[in-house]
């Protein structure tokens, strides 16, 4: 089969969707199928919309075994407020039953790729499968669908669905707007990373039998093994060490730890945040604006490598993402795969994914002196951390290994070729 895998972002940024499409593809590839991977030249999120921000070069590459192809980005300004503005716009135009097609045209002002799409038509002759990903950015996905109609090309979709707050449904209005969903319709197969994901989706009208739960994966040897004595020399730390990767934003609950690490450090803690991933720059002001007593007790490493990362792990005593914009949560394997507990946020897929008390701890997003909490509770209570450590070390190697979640993908891509076929 050649497979087409179109993701907004990809190698080397290391976000948890773009891991998912590197190992899915590689393990494709390795069982003889070709891989294409259509993406744009965005080096992270804010780069899709603002024109100040990193960005990789034009062009193909190679990667694991898959060709990758860079298109530039098309954005009617470069302007960072522009973006925000717009999404507003589609969300409450959703919500007031504007047609699908007034939607569809009004989500084509938001970033676009027209080079990826031209591309997509003239090689669609020779296309068998389209796995699209990521609705939020679904201005980049709607010029496709017609393509992969006309020449009879099934599309899978992975969404990565970010739910937000149980109790809160302001959130994930952005994720299930009517012409995303409607994209989720025209999709022969729904990949969703929990069940909570997958009965919000039937609930909005996705037919059962094309979600599939799958989730995400690890390969434990390849985060493992790190160097944690090499890493407190290099950043000069001798306490305990409290870890938290991904993107650093309000969403994803940095902003609220570091406010919890300031109630345990104003307690005597000894402890130090270090902060793996890429700043955006709403964090980056507020970081310029702290105090320098409580930057000082912060290590933020932008954009770490994989084996800085894997030092990371193995120097931490714990890791934390109480964050609300996550529909799994890869990081927590990773965790797991070094034996150190997690604390996540009750919120999205993280609470599908952490056993609260059984494998580490969930507290509500937002909640900083309950996350203060939290952390002080591993900390101080070596044993417990020990045995969360051990029950998500367990989970790990039963459940969520790539070669696991692989063997449950692979059948949906033959289901889908084999529909084709028919």
């Amino acid at each position: 089969m050649h497979i087409v895998h179109v993701v907004q972002l990809y190698h080397p940024v290391t976000s948890g969707s773009v891991r998912y499409f590197v190992e899915i593809g590689k393990r494709l590839v390795a069982d003889g199928h070709r891989v294409t991977v259509l993406t744009t030249t965005a080096h992270d999120l804010e780069s899709l919309w603002q024109t100040d921000k990193r960005t990789f070069a034009l062009g193909y590459e190679l990667h694991e075994g898959c060709a990758v192809y860079r298109f530039p980005i098309q954005r009617i300004s470069g302007n960072r407020l522009v973006y925000p503005i717009l999404r507003r716009l589609l969300v409450e135009a959703g919500r007031i039953g504007l047609p699908l097609n007034l939607l569809r045209w009004l989500s084509g002002l938001t970033p676009q790729a027209p080079d990826m799409t031209a591309w997509l038509a003239a090689h669609a002759h020779e296309i068998d499968i389209i796995h699209i990903t990521n609705v939020t950015l679904d201005g980049l996905l709607h010029p496709l669908i017609p393509i992969a109609n006309t020449n009879q090309i099934p599309v899978i979709t992975t969404p990565f669905v970010h739910l937000g707050e149980t109790q809160d449904r302001n959130f994930v209005r952005y994720y299930s707007m009517p012409q995303q969903l409607d994209l989720l319709n025209q999709s022969y197969a729904v990949i969703t990373m929990t069940k909570r994901e997958a009965s919000f989706l039937q609930s909005r009208g996705i037919l059962q039998a094309h979600l599939h739960v799958v989730g995400a994966g690890v390969t434990p040897e390849e985060v493992t093994g790190g160097d944690g004595v090499g890493f407190r020399e290099r950043h000069a730390i001798a306490g305990p060490i409290v870890l938290q990767v991904g993107a650093m934003a309000f969403d994803k609950g940095t902003i609220a730890t570091v406010h919890a690490m300031q109630q345990l450090w104003q307690a005597g803690s000894d402890a130090t945040l270090v902060l793996i991933g890429a700043p955006l720059e709403h964090f980056q002001q507020f970081f310029n604006q702290l105090p320098a007593t409580t930057s000082a007790r912060i290590r933020v490493l932008a954009y770490a490598s994989d084996a800085e990362r894997r030092d990371a792990y193995a120097a931490a005593q714990l890791l934390t993402l109480p964050s609300r914009t996550d529909s799994f949560g890869i990081v927590f394997l990773e965790a797991w795969c070094n034996k150190l507990p997690v604390i996540g946020a009750d919120a999205g897929g993280i609470s599908d994914l952490v056993r609260h008390e059984g494998d580490g701890l969930l507290v509500p997003f937002g909640d900083i002196a309950g996350l203060a909490r939290a952390i002080e509770r591993l900390l101080t209570d070596p044993q417990l951390a020990l045995h969360y450590g051990a029950m998500g070390y367990a989970k790990v190697h039963a459940r969520y290994t790539w070669e696991l979640i692989y063997a449950t993908i692979a059948p949906i891509y033959a289901l889908t070729e084999l529909s084709n076929a028919d």
